[in-house]
């Protein structure tokens, strides 16, 4: 299974990708702003999906929002 950001760059266990757009955080009123950098992500099962630890919180994102550092 192939995991692609947004770019089409290939995203590995580990990697560190940012935010390219404000996400609102479901079942939340917090919003993870653009340009936010989500360290030593996990692949998941999906590949439109990482793991990844914002502020102090683990949250599943999509791939589709983010670009590799």
């Amino acid at each position: 299974m192939e995991v692609k950001d947004s770019n089409g760059n290939l995203l590995n266990e580990g990697d560190s990708v940012s935010v390219i757009k404000d996400l609102k955080v479901k079942g939340s009123s917090s919003v993870i702003k653009r340009g936010t950098i989500v360290r030593k992500i996990r692949l998941t099962d999906s590949e439109s999906e990482i793991e990844g630890k914002v502020e102090k919180t683990v949250m599943v994102l999509k791939t589709e929002f983010l670009k590799k550092v």
